[in-house]
C-alpha cells in the first residue's frame, strides 16, 4: 500500500480535469489515494490522461447532464474502485447573464448541469460510498444573497445547497457526511465563468480583488485543502456550508 495521508482511500471527483477539481485530484493522488475523475472537454481529458499516466487515476469522459453518462459512470466506478470513501461533486457552469436576457435554453442549461447533474450523480453513486464516507458539493458564495447577472446561477447553486442538507439527513443511518464548499473568487483558467475572453477574465479578477476583504483571489490549493478537510477531517460535521472566499460573503469590511 502506498504511503501517504490518503493511502488506501478511493475517491470520485467530477469535473476533475481542470481548476479546483484538478487540484483536489492532485492532492488525493499525492496522499496515496486512487481516483476516478471526470471531464467533458476533450482537450482537458487528454491533458489529464497524459499527465496522470503513471498515477492510480482513471479519467472518464462524462456529461453531467446525461443520465446515460451518469449511469455509465456508476458502472465504471463500481468496476474500477468497488467502494469509495469520497464523492466530490464539482461539475458546474456559470454564465454572466442579466435577468432580462435569460432564455429558456440558458436556464435549462444551468439547471441541467449544476442541479440535475449534481443530484442524479449523487443518487447513482451513493450506494457505492462506504458507510462512514463523505460527499462534498461545490456550490458558490452566490448560493445566497444576490448579484446582478447571476440570478439563474445563484438559484441553481442554492438548490444544490438544499440538496446537500436533505441528502445529509437521508444518509445519516450510513454515517455518510454530506457538506458543501462555497468558493468566492478563485484563480482558475475560466474564473468559473463560461465563455469569457482573456480581457474579461482580467477585469473579473480585478473586480474580485477589489471586492474581497483579503484583497486577493483564493488559490485552487486552498480549495483542495478545504475539500479534503470536509472529506476526511471534519468527522463531526454534516449538512454544513464552508465558505472559502477571503471574507467576501461574511460581512467583513476591508481595511481602508
Amino acid at each position: 500500500m502506498p504511503a501517504g495521508k490518503y493511502a488506501g482511500k478511493k475517491a470520485v471527483v467530477t469535473g476533475g480535469t481542470h481548476g479546483m477539481g484538478q487540484a483536489v485530484v492532485t492532492a488525493l493522488l499525492d496522499g496515496g489515494a486512487e481516483v476516478v475523475l471526470t471531464g467533458r472537454d476533450e482537450r482537458n481529458i487528454e491533458t489529464a490522461r497524459t499527465g496522470l499516466t503513471s498515477r492510480p487515476a482513471h479519467v472518464v469522459r462524462s456529461d453531467a447532464t446525461s443520465m446515460a453518462d451518469i449511469d455509465a459512470l456508476g458502472a465504471f466506478v463500481e468496476e474500477k474502485l468497488g467502494r469509495v470513501d469520497l464523492l466530490f461533486v464539482n461539475v458546474g457552469i456559470a454564465r454572466m447573464e442579466p435577468f432580462e436576457q435569460v432564455t429558456e435554453a440558458s436556464y435549462d442549461e444551468s439547471f441541467a448541469t449544476n442541479t440535475k447533474g449534481a443530484f442524479f450523480t449523487t443518487q447513482r453513486l451513493a450506494p457505492l460510498i462506504r458507510d462512514g464516507g463523505s460527499i462534498v458539493f461545490t456550490t458558490s458564495i452566490a448560493d445566497e444573497g444576490g448579484a446582478p447577472a447571476m440570478t439563474v446561477y445563484s438559484g441553481a447553486k442554492a438548490a444544490v445547497r438544499a440538496f446537500a442538507k436533505g441528502i445529509a439527513s437521508e444518509l445519516l443511518p450510513r454515517g455518510i457526511r454530506v457538506n458543501t464548499l462555497s468558493p468566492g473568487f478563485i484563480d482558475t483558467p475560466s474564473m468559473g465563468i463560461t465563455g469569457v475572453s482573456d480581457q474579461d477574465r482580467e477585469g473579473f479578477m480585478a473586480a474580485g480583488d477589489a471586492a474581497t476583504p483579503m484583497k486577493r483571489h483564493g488559490t485552487v490549493d486552498e480549495i483542495a485543502a478545504a475539500v479534503l478537510f470536509l472529506a476526511f477531517d471534519a468527522t463531526f460535521t454534516t449538512g454544513a456550508r464552508l465558505t472559502v472566499d477571503g471574507g467576501l460573503g461574511q460581512g467583513i469590511s476591508a481595511p481602508r
